[in-house]
Order: C-alpha cells, then structure tokens, then sequence
C-alpha cells in the first residue's frame, strides 16, 4: 500500500493564525484547541468565545465549510474533527481547516486515518516546542499518510463515519437524559416545586401517586415537613484510592489499568499505568461505580471503562441506605462549589477536604419516597450508563476492524459484517 505526503491529500487549508481576534460578549461562537477531541465527532462548546457579524465577514481569511474537517496545530496537535453542516462556529489561530482532494482520497478516510494510533503517534513525533508542542504547518509535508484503493477507502472512511455517528448520537441522548435528571431532582430536592405548588394550590404536574408523596407544606426550617436535611457524607461512603505503586503490574496480561485522574476524564489509553490484581477488593473499580476526583481537576461520573484500580485523589462513592441516583445527583449539585474550594486553594494543587463533604447538605425524603422517585429516576441514570457502555463496544470495534482494514488484514466483506452487528 502506498503511503503520501499530507499536503497531497488536500485541495483546501484555512488557516488563520498569526492575529488576534477581536471578540465580542455574543453573536458566533469562536472555538478553541479546547474544543476539538479526539473522543467526539464533532467539535464541542467548552469556554467558547464569540465574533461579531462584522468581525466573522471582514477579519478572517476563510470559513471551515460543512465535511471539512478542523485540525490543532498547537497545544494539542492532531486533534481532529468533522465540521458539521451547518457550520455553527468560526476557528482562529492554533488550528486549521482542511479539506480533502476527493480526486486522491476519500474524505471520511481522511479523517479515519488521520485518528488512527499510527498517524497520531507520527505526528507526535513531528512536534517542536518543549512547553507548548506545535505541529508546523510547514511540516505538513514530512507527514505520510497510508493510502489504500480507493475501494478500501470507502469502507474504511463510511465505517469509521458510522460507528462514530453512532457514539455520537449516545453522546446527545446522554446530555438530554443528564439534563432531565438535574431538572427533576433540582426541582424535588432544592427548589421543592411541587411541595410549594400544592401550598399554592397549584395543579399537578406529576402523576397522582408521584404527586401524592411531596408534602403539602415546608417545615420551620423551609424544607418539605418530615424530611430530613443530612451531610452529604453521611448518605454515602467516600471511599479514598490509594498509593498503588505499592502494586506493581507482575503480569502484563493479567492487570489492572490504573484509574487517576485523567483515566476519569479521557477513559484508559496505552498510556495508563497498571496494577496487580493484588489490589485489596474495595479499592477495584466496575463498570456503574460512581467515582469522585477530589483534587485537581474536580469532577465526578459514573465509570464505564471496565475494571480498574482506584488511585488516591479519587472517590469510589457507595451507599448502603440510598440508591445511586440519588447521592450520586447530590455530588453533582454540589460539585460546582466544591470547584470554587478547589480554586481558590492557589499555592497547592487545587482540592477539597472531607470538611466540605460534611458542610454540604442535603435534603432527604422518607425511605418509601425514595423508592417511588426511583421509579422514574433511575431509569435515566440507567440509560446513561448502557449508552456508555454501547459507546465503549462501538469504538472498540471501530478501533479494531479499521487498523487491520487498512493493512488489508481483514476481507471488506468480513469487516462490513462486523460493523453491522453492533452499528
């Protein structure tokens, strides 16, 4: 198979670095590095800046156009994603628009090739920079790409595009699912909507039984009569990891990946450090465990990567009295100002203590009330996780079919049967 410079791949680059951009309090959103994953299809919203009308027509040098796909120069570089149609953002500097020459290489290739662990391991390779790496534009050149018929390239490039779709579509229906959660428990357990709405004689919004089992007045103290307000760490366990360097890996092929921190955030890679199946029992992490990083970068979710070893600076969080749903939900409502804690703590590394877990309270309704708002909460709580888990089985596909596709391993026929099964 042959392989061709980057630069012969593509009829179009749109770069704009080299300036500042004048931004604006609204109007387009200008994204950033931070914004493009190799863990989505598309770019995301994170911290976004906007342009004015007038700025987005007169200061840059060109647009992404819908199929382009946005590439990070600086930073991260060789993240990678898909422009979608339409294009609801503009890009500025550290990054750059391209656009495959469809006459050479199909464009859903392009992408599947430029994310795979081959081209991404050559690209770090190519970086300069010891504190920022950079991916020179100039260097473009001095990346190949593997170039299959252009037959391979289809199948490769619309597999990867389907698998990928899919993943994504998980990944909207979980934010609409998270969503409906936080607004059903903000609205039961802070704001207590329909206790203050049957005050008011206000109707229904909730089924007869559901509605039946919020009191009909607040307490002295404001809160629902008969519930009880509680420290966040007296409804569930926080349980702390530990230093597993006292556990080396002393099997390669039976270990455990090392859950820290970033594993939390970005899943394990190749990169995760191991540990032996020595771990004492509690601290080994399953699909559905909900976890807590409680330094750095604070964050909390439930874990869906398969089994691991819980490190320090993380929180593998139990109950024995409340369901999952429930304290996990309290943690995330209180997550925002543990944040603030952790910021504000500017000459050590940014954390919280289990002070701030007994200062946060929470408000807890009976025994038989918690079990009947289960019955519509957990539910959401549920799909989440089996959406990623079904999003953990695509990429692993994905990921494996799309390798030996290119090296021509695996018969297109075969690997069109495998991607069916699980798309």
């Amino acid at each position: 198979m042959r392989s061709l410079p980057f630069t012969d791949l593509l009829s179009n680059i749109v770069d704009n670095r080299g300036r500042t951009c004048p931004v604006a309090e609204s109007g387009i959103p200008l994204i950033a590095t931070n914004c493009v994953k190799n863990t989505g299809l598309f770019p995301t919203f994170e911290k976004v800046r906007y342009v004015d009308e007038s700025t987005y027509k007169t200061w840059f040098r060109g647009h992404p156009k819908p199929g382009d796909l946005v590439f990070v120069t600086k930073g991260s570089p060789g993240q990678v994603c898909l422009v979608p149609d339409p294009v609801p953002f503009c890009i500025a500097q550290d990054m750059v628009a391209i656009r495959a020459n469809s006459e050479v290489v199909h464009p859903n290739y392009l992408f599947a090739a430029l994310r795979s662990p081959e081209v991404q391991q050559a690209i770090s390779n190519m970086h300069v920079g010891s504190l920022i790496p950079h991916f020179k534009k100039g260097d473009f050149s001095k990346l190949s790409i593997p170039v299959p018929e252009m037959s391979i390239q289809r199948v490769v490039g619309d597999t990867f595009i389907e698998l990928s779709s899919k993943i994504e579509l998980n990944r909207k229906m979980n934010a609409t699912l998270e969503a409906m959660a936080r607004a059903l428990f903000r609205d039961w357990f802070v704001d207590f909507g329909p206790t203050r709405a049957r005050m008011e004689g206000r109707e229904p919004w909730l089924s007869p039984d559901l509605w039946s089992l919020f009191p009909e007045r607040l307490d002295k103290d404001g809160k629902p009569e008969g519930w009880e307000e509680k420290p966040l760490d007296e409804i569930a366990d926080f349980l702390n990891g530990i230093a597993l360097q006292k556990f080396p890996a002393e099997d390669e092929t039976d270990c455990l990946p090392v859950i820290k921190i970033a594993e939390l955030r970005n899943g394990i890679t190749g990169k995760s450090n191991r540990a032996s199946r020595k771990v004492p029992a509690q601290y080994v992490i399953r699909d559905g465990d909900f976890l807590f990083s409680w330094s750095g970068s604070l964050l909390a979710k439930f874990w869906t990567g398969g089994e691991g070893a819980l490190n320090q600076h993380l929180f593998k969080v139990t109950s024995n009295s409340y369901p999952a749903w429930f304290f996990s939900e309290w943690v995330q409502h209180h997550l925002e100002e543990f944040q603030i804690i952790a910021a504000s703590k500017a000459t050590t590394m940014g954390h919280i203590q289990r002070g701030h877990l007994k200062a946060a309270k929470t408000i807890c309704p009976p025994d038989h009330v918690i079990k009947r708002m289960g019955d519509m909460m957990a539910p959401l709580t549920d799909r989440i996780i089996q959406n990623e888990l079904e999003s953990r089985t695509l990429a692993r596909t994905r990921d494996l079919l799309l390798p030996r596709l290119m090296s021509g391993e695996l018969r297109l026929a075969e690997a069109e049967r495998l991607a069916s099964e699980v798309a």
